[in-house]
Formats: structure tokens, sequence, C-alpha cells
């Protein structure tokens, strides 16, 4: 039985959330053209019947600007801490800067197993390094063969988490998720980022679940914006965070949107939010 943690690692929207999504073949990873939506690390656990990777989705790597970004960096830290493989993906839809390269090779000399994967490769490639395995995640190409490579690479060890068990995050913490990726893909250019979503409350009960959750504006503005005409978007992100909610949860769900603002919520992010 093969069981270890898997590290995916690779600059922002090179597509790591979606290849933890489509293996685990579970949203446990919120997915926009947003760069940076990743905050926390996210484990996706992928079951087989002789191995379970435990993946660490990762914020992508990235220069630290304030508290946010910093924890963000932390994250990344993190996961290699503990990672018996790492997973390094890039776009190959664009090229590899020099930085990069020197991350990449930093990663050889440090991380014991390490898998240079090359996605995007439906695209026009454009990367100019080597790797060890070509993928496209939206193609659901060499998917297999990554598997098996990760895989190879993980210690002998008995299953850490139950066979039916696909992350370690609370539904709660889905949920909030659920709603900020609809939100970041909705509101593309009105609002970078100035988003946080946080459970503030929740009753369950053995037929129904209520939840209260606000979500944190960065400015004023944004309110109106995240709100919508006569309520429609807030509306619409509440449809469709009911229904994913009653699904992981297998039971009705009264669900409560507030929307709040904090100009510096991102310096308060950890501390206050949680994030």
């Amino acid at each position: 039985m093969k069981c270890g943690y898997v590290a995916v690692l690779g600059r922002p929207n090179a597509g790591k959330s979606s290849l933890i999504n489509r293996i685990v073949g579970e949203e446990v990873a919120i997915v926009t053209k947003r760069q940076q939506t990743t905050r926390n690390n996210i484990l996706g656990i992928a079951n087989g019947e002789n191995f379970q990777i435990i993946f660490i989705d990762t914020p992508g790597i990235h220069h630290s600007k304030n508290k946010l970004d910093k924890f963000m960096m932390k994250n990344v830290r993190s996961a290699l801490s503990i990672a018996d493989v790492v997973v390094y993906l890039i776009d190959a839809s664009r090229e590899v800067d020099e930085e990069e390269q020197d991350y990449i090779k930093m990663l050889g000399e440090k991380a014991e197993k390490l898998i240079v994967v090359l996605n995007k490769v439906d695209k026009k490639l454009v990367a100019n390094v080597n790797a060890d395995i070509k993928i496209s995640v939206l193609e659901n190409l060499n998917i297999d063969k990554l598997i098996e490579k990760i895989v190879e690479y993980l210690p002998e060890n008995d299953r850490i988490y139950g066979e039916d068990e696909y992350t370690d995050k609370s539904i709660n913490f889905l949920v909030c998720e659920h709603i900020r990726g609809i939100l970041l893909s909705k509101l593309d250019n009105e609002i970078p980022h100035g988003i946080a979503v946080v459970a503030e409350k929740m009753n369950e009960r053995e037929d129904k679940v209520s939840m209260d959750i606000s979500i944190i504006a960065e400015k004023e503005r944004h309110k109106g914006i995240i709100i919508g005409k006569n309520g429609a978007l807030i509306k619409e992100v509440g449809i469709s965070a009911r229904k994913y909610a009653e699904e992981l949860f297998g039971k009705q769900v009264v669900l409560h949107l507030f929307v709040k603002v904090d100009e510096n919520w991102r310096d308060l992010a950890v501390s206050k939010y949680g994030y």
C-alpha cells in the first residue's frame, strides 16, 4: 500500500487546483482565471485500490506584499516541509523566465522526489523547459501517467484517511470557498481579490441546517457590486451555494448571506478571518 503527501506547486494559473480537482474527482479547491485564488493549503485526497494520495494545493509562487500574501507564502513553505513528493506545474502556453527556472532548480536540490509537469499542452507550446510529464488537465491527457508516477514515488504506508474521504476541510470551509469562487469569476474586473468569505454561525439539526455567512468586501463601493442590481447577484450566489451545501450535508439548508466592509481585511486576514 502506498500513501503520502504531495505538494503541488507552480506559478499562479498554472492549473494546480484544476489538477487536484480532476484527480480527486471532487471540487476541493476553487478554480478561476484570477491569480492567487488559493489561500489555504487544501488537502484533496485521491483513493485507489493500492494507494492514497494526499494532495496539498498551495497558493501560486509570488513575492509577498501584505500580511495575507506572507501567510500564503508561509503555506507554501509548510507544504514543502511535509511533502513526500513535490509536483511542480508549469503553464506550457507561456515562457518560463529565469526566476522560475532557478526556483525549479532549487526544488530539484531540496526536494527528494520532484516531478516537473508541463500542463496545458493542448495549447500552443511556448514553455522553454524540460519536463518529466506533459499533460492537459482540461483534456484529461496523461493524468493517469502522472498518477502512476506519483504513486511510484510514495512511501509504503497504510491509509491516513478513510477511503470515502476526499478532503480534510469542513463543509463550512467548502461552502465559503464555493461562494468566493463564484464571486471571483463573476466580478473579474470590478473587484480584484478584495473578498473574504467567512462562516459566522451554523446550526445543524436532524432535518435542516442553518448557516450565516459573511462576504467581506475591501471597499464600500464593492458592497453594491457584490449585491448586484436589485440584489440579483447575491441571490444567484445564494441559490448556487445553498444547492452546493445541500449536496454536502444531504439535507435542507437555510442560507443567510451578509455583505460587510472591512478596508483592512487583508492585514487582519489571519487573526480575524482565519485565512
